[in-house]
């Protein structure tokens, strides 16, 4: 059952028991009057039987759709949120911490949202009813009620805008902990090996004092609320139960009638059930903004198109690529011969990895266009762009149940798993795992080499484009060695790789220098060499 389906029937449950609820006192009044005055009962103890037949019944299927829904609405939610941050990739990439917070506690709470203001407006039913049948057993009865609803309707408005204020900066602050916290788990290592262990602990916990204030700001927010509730809701009851008592003496009321009087009393004074309801519709709303600040980035689009025969020509058309408005990449032109390895080099910041993943189109130029055989990349379908391009990456992340998943990207196909593993030169300590390629990758500890290797087998499926972002910068010379070579008399596509050493530009057909965001030049290395700032890149290195 779908969430939204899953709100109609708690709707209808949560009305049946508010109206149920609110027409029982009425109904028993009525009983208390015939049996005071001799006349039969059965008709009024028939409906109080049914009545409370149909609170017994609504009340467990209400409470049942309650807990389901928002389970259901979260899930959902969380699959969005995985699904979305995953597709945005590196396009819009938040911490770590701030994901996961956003997944676990966002998610938990906009899941929420939906029974909360179900349950929240079907709440005001009791109350708003409540005032009605006084209204209609004397309308002198409502007389002090209506002093105090309009305060009430005040402080409800007052008390959801400030509790979702409240909510939102605690999340936001809890989330900049948990990125803070999650950056340095990463580099722990580094961390204990620097001794900086104080410091870092004082840099994770600086947005404890927005914690702290917004943790009190909401409290305060509570606690103002349910002290008012406390005054209100008494004083107002009192009211009824005064008046009906001096109509009583005066004969305008029945003894049942001030039965119900006083139970509608009680009814309409529910403002703490009232600001508790609001308040979950509150919570909800702040989490849901939390989620949307993600949801509403645009995902990436792919359209219908195929690659045509060609030998993997890959051509940069007045790209730009923005930063917090900065350009990163500008106005970049060049055309790389398919089916040959092309290096590209450039200092720290000269944009190598941005260029890369216009390559691979894990993000999309801001300007511009990136083209694959001649067909633009935003035009091929998911399917032929992540079979016809892979990626390894300087520090690849291997997912999956094991080795043979991380590397086969959890499809069922050995061969090529054998065949990729081999040519990453990585059978060979794969073989020695306990299960080889089966062995789970949670029982298989592998070295920063190892793991790029592996990285590298994980690409090595595409058909027309390989890039390498840094993915050897952790291999022995003698291993990056072989599989240059490897790379090199490969023609069957081409391959793009980010360059550090003289050696691997000087084995590419072609050079793109990367100098300042902007291209410097296109040749091949042995041509750049005679610039002396070309060969101020590499720093000496060989």
């Amino acid at each position: 059952m779908t969430t939204r389906r899953s709100l109609v029937p708690l709707a209808v449950a949560a009305t049946l028991s508010a109206v149920a609820g609110l027409s029982l006192p009425l109904v028993i009044g009525r009983t208390v009057d015939a049996i005071i005055s001799g006349r039969d009962t059965e008709f009024w103890l028939t409906w109080a039987f049914a009545l409370a037949g149909l609170l017994v019944a609504a009340d467990p299927i209400r409470d049942l759709l309650a807990g389901l829904a928002p389970a259901h609405r979260t899930a959902e939610l969380r699959h969005r949120l995985v699904r979305h941050t995953l597709l945005l990739g590196a396009r819009r990439a938040d911490a770590t911490g701030d994901v996961v917070s956003r997944v676990l506690t966002g998610a938990a709470e906009a899941g929420q949202g939906g029974v909360a203001l179900v349950l929240a407006v079907v709440g005001t039913v009791p109350v708003a009813g409540a005032v009605v049948v006084l209204a209609y057993l004397d309308p002198w009865l409502i007389a002090g009620y209506l002093a105090g609803a309009l305060v009430i309707t005040v402080l409800l408005r007052r008390h959801v805008r400030d509790t979702s204020d409240a909510v939102l900066r605690y999340q936001r602050a809890q989330a900049d902990i948990a990125a803070r916290l999650s950056d340095a788990l990463t580099g722990r290592r580094t961390i204990a090996a620097a001794g900086t262990v104080p410091a870092e602990i004082d840099r994770c916990l600086h947005p404890l004092p927005d914690l702290s204030a917004a943790g009190h700001r909401t409290w305060h927010v509570l606690s103002r609320s349910a002290g008012q509730s406390a005054l209100i809701g008494p004083l107002l009851q009192l009211s009824v139960v005064a008046v009906g008592g001096l109509l009583l003496a005066r004969g305008r009321l029945t003894p049942g009638e001030l039965l119900a009087a006083v139970q509608y009393g009680a009814m309409g004074a529910g403002i703490g059930g009232l600001v508790a309801g609001f308040n979950r519709v509150a919570r909800a709303r702040a989490g849901m903004r939390r989620v949307a600040e993600v949801l509403d980035r645009p995902e990436p689009r792919y359209g219908h198109r195929d690659l045509p025969p060609g030998p993997g020509v890959l051509t940069f058309h007045d790209v730009t690529v923005l930063a917090g408005g900065v350009p990163v990449l500008e106005r970049v032109n060049a055309t790389l011969p398919g089916g040959r390895p092309v290096a590209v080099v450039g200092r720290s910041g000269a944009g190598k990895s941005t260029f890369a993943e216009l390559a691979a189109r894990l993000i999309d130029p801001d300007e511009g266009l990136v083209r694959l055989d001649g067909v633009p990349l935003p035009e091929l379908s998911a399917e032929a762009l992540r079979r016809e391009l892979g990626v390894a990456f300087e520090r690849p992340v291997l997912v999956g149940a094991t080795v043979a998943d991380a590397v086969g990207l959890g499809q069922d196909r050995p061969g090529e798993v054998a065949d990729a593993l081999r040519a990453a030169c990585a059978d060979a300590f794969v073989s020695r795992l306990p299960e080889g390629a089966s062995t789970p990758l949670g029982e298989a500890p592998f070295s920063g080499g190892e793991t790029q290797r592996l990285g590298l087998a994980r690409a090595w499926h595409a058909r027309r484009l390989l890039v390498l972002d840094d993915a050897t910068s952790s291999l022995d010379t003698a291993t990056e060695a072989q599989i240059l070579r490897l790379l090199l008399g490969d023609d069957r596509r081409t391959h793009l790789i980010v360059a550090h050493r003289v050696s691997t530009a000087a084995q590419c057909a072609a050079v793109v220098w990367l100098d300042g965001g902007r291209v410097r030049a296109v040749a091949p290395h042995r041509r750049l060499w005679f610039d002396p700032e070309y060969r101020a890149v590499f720093g000496g290195r060989s």
